[in-house]
């Protein structure tokens, strides 16, 4: 007999806490790291609760110290246990760069597969929320073009639970990116129990005809919005949420690009070098002959993200996108 599964109506920061909760009590090898995060439950809460729950030896305040939190963490990965570590805020994660870079992403190939770094980096990225200098980065592109590490970014509460609990049982690292314009915005159902969402899969938002509107994070709900205001125009879009962006789903996009002829790209990170390359690159690989009109991206600009005062003008907005809309399928 089927019994229908209990659900809660979370936020996305609150989808993380849960799914936090719900592995550890699983798993107990997994260990919780970072700033802030036992007595104080991280800047955001994302962890409220769980040294209360958990205990001092599994959710652990550390120093400030990014480097030696992600190479404590990978000691900790190699000798059977499961480090989850948050990083307060993406743009602080450039001291453990080379920790990621040098290390975190090349042990298993340098030991020829004798030991893999099951090891999750938690951190909350982008504009949008009023933040200070170098709190407000999108920098997803540079762990893309670093092979050994996966990246996954959702854009919803149901997501987030799932990919958090995916890449935590994945025997290698993920950087696991949390918008913060995204951990309060919206409430969704939630299952109480543990699920899983597999990496490298997309996720078909909404479905149309004329166009094809790619995007991840905070800009989905951007995306999203455009396209309902589209349908104003009789113009339809599909709306993909790329979910990973390394492994990538190259079938989602082709397979819609293919039927509407048209794509538009939206990200939040910078336009040179972002993600939004990649995909483009997939569409010309993939489907360039069913293209009807060139591919446009509607991105962050070249420089440092602003101050409040400049920041809503930084970030892609649904006009933007619309204006996208309208030159492919003018074109």
């Amino acid at each position: 007999m089927h019994t229908a599964t209990k659900t809660k109506k979370l936020t996305l920061v609150q989808a993380i806490t849960d799914g936090l909760s719900t592995i550890m009590r699983e798993r107990k090898e997994i260990l919780l790291l970072g700033e802030d995060i036992g007595k104080n439950g991280g800047v955001f809460r994302a962890t409220d609760g769980l040294q209360e729950e958990f205990g001092e030896d599994r959710v652990i305040d550390t120093p400030l110290s990014e480097a030696g939190i992600v190479g404590t963490g990978l000691g900790l990965a190699i000798n059977g246990f499961i480090p989850v570590i948050e990083i307060q805020f993406m743009g602080f994660i450039y001291p453990a760069y080379e920790q990621i870079m040098t290390h975190v992403s090349r042990l298993r190939s340098r030991t020829m597969g004798h030991f893999t770094v099951p090891m999750v980096i938690r951190a909350p990225y982008g504009a949008g929320v009023r933040a200070p200098e170098i709190h407000s980065d999108s920098i997803e592109t540079i762990f893309t073009h670093m092979p050994g590490v996966k990246v996954v970014c959702p854009s919803s509460p149901y997501d987030a639970k799932g990919l958090l609990i995916a890449s935590i049982e994945d025997p290698d690292p993920v950087i696991f990116m949390e918008s913060m314009r995204c951990y309060r915005s919206t409430r969704e159902d939630v299952p109480e129990e543990k699920y899983s969402i597999e990496i490298g899969k997309g996720r078909m938002v909404s479905e149309g005809e004329d166009v094809t509107l790619i995007s991840w994070g905070a800009m989905v709900q951007v995306a999203e919005q455009a396209a309902q205001n589209m349908q104003k125009q009789n113009i339809t879009c599909d709306v993909i949420d790329l979910r990973t962006l390394y492994p990538i789903d190259k079938d989602i996009i082709s397979k819609s690009v293919q039927k509407t002829g048209r794509a538009v790209i939206v990200h939040e990170a910078h336009a040179t070098g972002g993600v939004g390359n990649d995909v483009l690159s997939i569409i010309n690989d993939t489907s360039f002959l069913y293209m009807k009109a060139p591919i446009e991206r509607v991105t962050g600009f070249d420089v440092p993200v602003p101050f409040f005062g400049f920041e809503d003008h930084y970030l892609p907005t649904t006009e933007r996108v619309e204006k996208a809309i309208e030159k492919v399928v003018n074109f």
